[in-house]
């Protein structure tokens, strides 16, 4: 016990934690939790709590805790290479097997990936090289990027700006020039309650062309977007929206980037999330399932056509100078193949899409007839439930009130971990692949009881 409360004590003092209330945590006002282990679906923390993580870390331990498996790989590795770079034509074998293994998985016509660490990172040096791009076309106004509010893509200078979170923006002097929104795909709150989804479809496709209109296509450069929203709420698109939203960007040669940091290698019943919604993206960023978080990495993938754009830039100007340090880091790499070739063994994509839509039934029959749950709503292993003052007025609660914190509050009580997503009050569920109906159902459970406790 003493080594533990040295260790919390060190943690409330030297631990500068992302996402926090700096000020209440370093006086010991905000929670702390030292995590120790996990298994399966569940992590345990240094006081012997079992914890049901309905989050999966952040979207990203999709093949569940304590896979030796993926740890052996990295093991060995390190073992035998710890690292090198991938400058100038180096490589390692498992960064060579792994890129290998994301393109015969990615859509058909993607070609290469480019490595990096986070998705943050992948994300800035996606849209560094769709400025080349255009650079390289001679078209060098063709520069803005559309990206739409409640979009997550990263908290960086460019990444925080595409990303339409308030949070995320305040006091950062963000979004950067050059960076643009447009409305969400958020049927629930639609500016008209009346309209069908095929009516918000059309009403979303009009709001981007006359932001293109106001804006001049001749300067868009790309349009980036979540498959389904994350962040912002976990909000499956409305039907027909990016089949319509692709014929704009076509029309006007606006490149588009699938952001499928959350949605790649699984989480949506499908390999990739382009794939489960007919997405035919220019570049797809991936992430979090790629190594399941086992290690940081991350990926750019870039299409042929793209692909033949860089490499004419090359020819023309010469070495292309973008690289990170720990680009295509060997130990990353081996977790990324180990974790792919088990995804593939245990079939947790199916499961994944099997699963995911019990836990949205069951989840809809537990609590969908509260007066205060507005919507449940998810697609594969996602799931939200939405919070509201007043169902049939579609009036929200006051964001002081803090009610979807208290819901996530009280599930942990009872031993599930859901996340309080921003802007709202959203209960936010993202489970492991590995998750069984059993945990579906004691997942459905806890959110039920933990409304009724706070919502009578």
């Amino acid at each position: 016990m003493l080594t533990n409360d040295q260790l919390a004590k060190w943690d409330r003092e030297h631990f500068f934690h992302p996402s926090t209330h700096l000020a209440q945590f370093a006086r010991g006002e905000a929670p702390q939790r030292i995590v120790t282990g996990g298994e399966g679906s569940h992590i345990t923390d240094r006081d012997g709590n079992r914890l049901l993580d309905g989050f999966a870390g952040l979207y990203c331990v999709n093949v569940g805790y304590g896979r030796t498996e993926i740890a052996e790989a990295i093991a060995a590795q390190a073992h035998e290479l710890a690292y090198y770079h991938a400058y100038a034509g180096h490589g390692t074998e498992a960064s060579i097997t792994l890129a290998r293994m994301i393109i015969d998985r990615a859509p058909d016509h993607m070609s290469r990936v480019y490595f990096g660490l986070g998705g943050s990172d992948a994300n800035e040096t996606n849209i560094k090289m769709v400025w080349y791009y255009n650079n390289i076309l001679g078209r060098p106004e063709k520069k803005k990027i559309i990206s739409r509010w409640r979009g997550y893509h990263g908290s960086g200078l460019v990444t925080g700006s595409l990303t339409g979170l308030s949070l995320f923006h305040n006091k950062f002097d963000l979004p950067v020039d050059r960076i643009l929104h447009t409305e969400a795909p958020y049927y629930y709150r639609r500016p008209d309650q009346a309209m069908s989804e095929a009516d918000f479809t059309a009403h979303l496709v009009a709001e981007l062309e006359a932001l293109i209109a106001r804006e001049g296509a001749d300067t868009i450069a790309a349009f980036i977007g979540e498959p389904v929203l994350g962040t912002g709420g976990i909000v499956p698109p409305p039907a027909g929206y990016w089949e319509a939203i692709q014929k704009v960007l076509k029309k006007h040669d606006i490149l588009l980037i699938a952001d499928e940091v959350v949605t790649g290698f699984g989480r949506l019943g499908t390999m990739f999330g382009s794939t489960h919604y007919g997405i035919e993206p220019d570049v797809i960023t991936i992430a979090k399932g790629l190594t399941s978080a086992y290690a940081p990495l991350s990926g750019s993938l870039v299409s042929e056509r793209f692909w033949k754009v860089l490499e004419q830039g090359t020819d023309e100007f010469g070495v292309i100078g973008h690289g990170w340090t720990y680009s295509a880091h060997p130990i990353g790499a081996a977790a990324g193949v180990a974790n792919l070739e088990l995804i593939d063994k245990l079939g947790l994509v199916e499961n994944a899409g099997r699963v995911g839509a019990y836990l949205n039934r069951v989840m809809a029959e537990a609590v969908a007839d509260h007066p205060n749950v507005g919507e449940v709503r998810g697609e594969g292993m996602l799931c939200a439930v939405e919070l509201v003052a007043d169902r049939d007025a579609r009036r929200f609660f006051d964001p002081a009130d803090g009610i979807g914190a208290k819901v996530v509050a009280a599930m942990l009580r009872r031993g599930v971990i859901a996340r309080a997503m921003p802007q709202g009050d959203i209960i936010g569920l993202a489970p492991p692949f590995c998750l069984t109906e059993a945990e579906a159902e004691r997942i459905a459970g806890v959110t039920a009881d933990a409304i009724a406790e706070v919502l009578g």
